[in-house]
């Protein structure tokens, strides 16, 4: 796993998006970072909630949600005038719809920050050779369908680096929840996108309609500001919200909801805080006495001094 740790912050500047629910779906970005996608992507990563950007250090990359993101194609991952990535989200109500789109930032951010990382295959057209992918991770299956649970919260599959493979293996994880069952498959909801060095076009395996995926041509890129990511994001903005906005209704085998998992964590706290008050509020008098401190041999020396006038 890589030595150097990327470090995220997560912020809500939303109204919809309480400090509680923020800490709650960074602790599960968090172990979904270490636990899931770090030894299969080898990086190493924090994820961390802080109130507001005021208060996030140096060196962490921010992840924001806002009520209004402000016009189509401003959702999702960007670089700041440093060269930094950052990311907005959209807030909703629903802990799982906003806690699965950050789920998908994140975890294309850790793989690819700078968003302008290609790897070559062949393509999934017809009469194209190889080209060159765009890494991200986890548009092909972005879909709410295909998410699982950490702590309870709705968390986004990813693709896996054998999902560029030239054939398909038996045994082979091509994504974390093994929802892709071969090379290059684009799931209902999902995208694929790449470049065509002979006709320096880029192209999109698209499954936004019907019930098989299609293809598009969407043309030579103008280089316009942002990285090859942003500029594709903004052309597939609207398709992917409408795929991750269903959250857990359409997660129907992502396992145990955060609210099943809050009446164990609930229970938890509650026997947790027995126990401390029973500590610190509750322990006999004679525990008391036994816990305080000892007095010192000089201070034993001069007590024997005043009552017999001397010492031995």
């Amino acid at each position: 796993m890589s030595g150097l740790i990327r470090q995220l912050a997560l912020v809500s500047e939303s109204t919809q998006v309480p400090l509680s629910d923020v800490m709650r779906v960074a602790a599960a970005l968090q172990k979904q970072a270490m636990r899931d996608l770090g030894p299969i992507w080898e990086v190493s990563a924090t994820v961390d909630a802080f109130e507001k950007l005021e208060d996030v250090p140096l060196g962490y990359w921010r992840m924001v949600i806002k009520d209004n993101i402000g016009f189509a194609g401003a959702a999702g991952i960007h670089l700041d005038r440093d060269n930094q990535p950052f990311a907005l989200i959209t807030a909703s109500t629903d802990v799982d719809t906003w806690s699965l789109t950050a789920s998908h930032e994140s975890v294309e951010m850790l793989v690819d920050p700078f968003g302008n990382r290609l790897l070559a295959g062949d393509s999934p057209m017809q009469g194209q050779g190889r080209v060159e992918f765009l890494v991200e991770v986890g548009d092909p299956s972005e879909a709410a369908e295909f998410g699982y649970s950490v702590n309870g919260i709705l968390m986004s599959d990813f693709y896996t680096p054998r999902y560029f493979d030239p054939v398909r293996a038996d045994g082979v994880r091509y994504s974390f929840t093994s929802s892709i069952k071969e090379p290059r498959q684009v799931l209902r909801g999902g995208y694929l996108s790449w470049h065509d060095p002979v006709s320096d076009h880029w192209f999109q395996e698209i499954f936004f309609t019907g019930t098989k995926s299609q293809f598009r041509d969407i043309g030579i890129l103008t280089g316009g500001t942002g990285s090859i990511r942003s500029q594709i994001d903004r052309l597939t903005e609207a398709e992917t919200l409408k795929a991750m906005a269903p959250g857990r209704k359409a997660a129907t085998a992502a396992g145990i909801t955060a609210a099943v998992s809050m009446d164990s964590v609930s229970a938890r706290a509650a026997h947790l805080r027995k126990q401390i008050d029973a500590i610190i509020g509750g322990a006999p008098a004679t525990a008391r006495v036994a816990a305080a401190p000892a007095r010192s041999p000089m201070r034993r020396v001069s007590a024997r001094k005043r009552r017999t006038g001397a010492v031995r």
